[in-house]
């Protein structure tokens, strides 16, 4: 399970990555509102799975 959260971890990290250039070049407030709201989204996501259910070993 470790390997998934991994991955989406650093998916969630590329994404925020991507709206914060897409934020960078934005041309209006729309936009920038957009973006920002994004980010805001894709964090909480991430906080989510960084602190989610801890690992187990099958012992």
């Amino acid at each position: 399970m470790s390997d998934v959260r991994n991955l989406l971890i650093s998916g969630s990290e590329k994404v925020i990555g991507h709206y914060r250039v897409l934020l960078a070049g934005a041309r209006s407030e729309s936009e920038r509102a957009l973006y920002h709201a994004r980010i805001e989204r894709e964090q909480r996501l991430l906080d989510d799975l960084r602190g989610g259910v801890p690992e187990r070993s099958a012992a």
